[in-house]
């Protein structure tokens, strides 16, 4: 990355932008499907289940500006970064008040940080995202979303990262598949080509396989810990991808409660290596 690359991508610091949705309840029955779950319908007022947000102020480029890898193109909200491959690195997220079903909700977004860096497997660059969102009530949530952009090369260094697996109280296993990864992306507007074009993900990302969808994987951890302690509340849940998941085996989802009232979550691949970790904080 070049000094001029840096301080081209610096302008977009600060860049901000507002989004308006009616929370509504059909993406919530429809998610709930997804996740093979038996929830009752949700009824106006009922509170939005945790990362479920994540299904409102869905991006709507025009499909004359999609790029190559199914994203919109490069130089819109987020910077111009030179680098082909994108990535949901990890979320911090604090809930204030709940998002209530049938309420108009605002989401503010900022641009906190541009950062070029060098690693073991070359040029990278992180890009922080701060939402929030606010209903009538008041400020409802806030979200800090790491988003990390880098070369195509690294596909197999990233599948030999190895994070060893704590000793689980909660597992689930979760089979993979083209129509799990296809609903997800329809029901949060994702194009991104990794998810369900086979072809482009195995000959141009060198990937072997669909990758899962990083907030499907944070998603999935909420809810093993939604399924063993359904009356609890989250404060706040902060999560960071490891290493992808393919659809091409299965995978667990694992929760411990800690001594401390917070409860550790995390993705272990079929080589019991840890793909994702998280920390939820209850009320």
């Amino acid at each position: 990355m070049t000094q001029l690359d840096s301080d081209t991508l610096n302008v977009w610091v600060g860049k901000s932008e507002t989004s308006d949705d009616t929370i509504d309840a059909r993406p919530l029955v429809l998610l709930s499907a997804t996740l093979d779950r038996d929830d009752a319908a949700p009824r106006a007022g009922d509170a939005v289940p945790p990362l479920w947000h994540w299904l409102y102020f869905l991006p709507a480029y025009r499909q004359s500006e999609v790029g190559p890898d199914g994203h919109a193109k490069r130089g819109g909200f987020l910077p111009p970064v030179p680098l082909p491959r994108r990535m949901w690195a990890g979320s911090r997220i604090e809930w204030h008040r709940p998002l209530a079903v049938g309420a108009t909700a605002t989401r503010r977004s900022r641009i906190v940080s541009v950062a070029p860096k060098r690693g073991q497997s070359g040029e990278l660059v992180f890009v922080v995202v701060r939402h929030e969102i606010s209903a009538a009530g008041g400020l409802a949530l806030t979200e800090e979303h790491d988003i990390v952009y880098r070369d195509l090369a690294p596909a197999d260094q990233e599948r030999g990262r190895t994070h060893p697996t704590p000793p689980a109280a909660w597992t689930r296993r979760i089979v993979p598949d083209d129509v799990l990864l296809f609903r997800y992306s329809a029901l949060t507007f994702n194009s991104h080509r990794i998810h369900y074009d086979r072809r482009y993900v195995t000959e141009v990302e060198g990937y072997p396989g669909l990758v899962v969808h990083g907030p499907l994987l944070a998603t999935l951890l909420v809810d093993l810990l939604r399924r063993h302690r359904p009356d609890a509340l989250l404060r706040r849940f902060e999560f960071r991808a490891n290493k992808p998941l393919f659809d091409v085996a299965p995978f667990d989802v694992c929760g411990r409660p800690e001594d401390d009232g917070r409860v550790s979550l995390w993705a272990q691949g079929p080589d019991a290596a840890v793909a994702m970790s998280a920390v939820a904080t209850l009320a």
